[in-house]
């Protein structure tokens, strides 16, 4: 396990990405390609019902910094600069959008055996200021993730988590939404050799006295072809399968189907990602 508690969003993500990562609705094509000078090409068109998007998204290493440059059909122009560890255990970000003008953000993200922290501040005249910072070990952490609008004078956003992990469990609780919403949440390694797993899921709204859980698995049948499925309170129930036929491209065919109106249409997604 990697040493430090390392980020706030790297609390309950265990779980989040055995429950939510790769499930779909859309049809997805990524394909990546490279120039002899070690540019990285990445094109991806999603098809969402009858509207269609696209991007293009082109990153550049060179020693410790990466630039991406990624363009939509909105015409809108990304831009990412990260600068890896220019101190130890240091990574600077630079991100701005074209033509948003308020867009523009400094990112500088510090990671220690015993503390993990974050803090970004827009680069506009009023900017939003947001920290997080997470205490402890790769074992027990604590932290909190804030965000303050000096233009305003009010807080947008103040949060709060914790996580216990060992080798096969890991479980964590964070509070939400100024306090609002509580989520808890489990991930649990069955069997490492085959990759199965358990984890769950639990939100609850204060202001609305509601609860949503969320039940998931996955499993891999081989090396190279794995399985997951979850379903919620309200009788969602999805599956997925990938299966990486050649090395870091994977097919991806997801569904969802509602157990209570069993007469309504199935849910269908696919995504092909392709890399030489």
């Amino acid at each position: 396990m990697v040493k430090g508690p390392g980020l706030y969003t790297e609390i309950g993500k265990k779980a989040r990405d055995l429950l939510y990562k790769d499930y779909q609705g859309d049809h997805k094509f990524t394909i990546t390609t490279y120039s002899p000078t070690g540019v990285a090409i990445t094109s991806a068109a999603t098809k969402k019902g009858e509207l269609f998007l696209a991007d293009v998204n082109t990153q550049l290493k060179r020693n410790n910094y990466t630039t991406d440059v990624k363009v939509d059909t909105n015409s809108n122009l990304s831009t990412t600069i990260t600068v890896d560890e220019p101190v130890p255990g240091l990574k600077a970000i630079l991100s701005f959008k074209v033509p948003d003008q308020r867009s523009g953000k400094l990112e500088l993200q510090y990671l220690h055996d015993y503390a993990g922290i974050c803090t970004s501040i827009g680069l506009t005249a009023n900017p939003i200021v947001n920290f997080s910072g997470v205490l402890g070990t790769n074992i027990g952490s604590i932290g909190t993730d804030v965000s303050f609008d000096t233009k305003t004078g009010n807080f947008t956003k103040y949060n709060a988590g914790l996580s216990f992990s060992n080798d096969d469990l890991i479980a964590s609780l964070t509070f939400n939404d100024k306090g609002d919403a509580l989520t808890a949440s489990y991930y649990h390694i069955v069997k490492p050799l085959t990759n199965t797993a358990v984890g769950a899921e639990v939100n609850h709204s204060f202001s609305t006295n509601e609860n949503t859980i969320m039940l998931g698995t996955q499993h891999s049948l081989d090396p190279l072809t794995s399985v997951k499925a979850r379903v919620n309170n309200f009788g969602k129930a999805s599956a997925l399968i990938q299966h990486e036929w050649r090395p870091k491209s994977l097919f991806t065919i997801s569904g969802e189907v509602d157990t209570k109106a069993i007469d309504k249409s199935a849910k269908f997604g696919l995504a092909l990602a392709l890399k030489p």
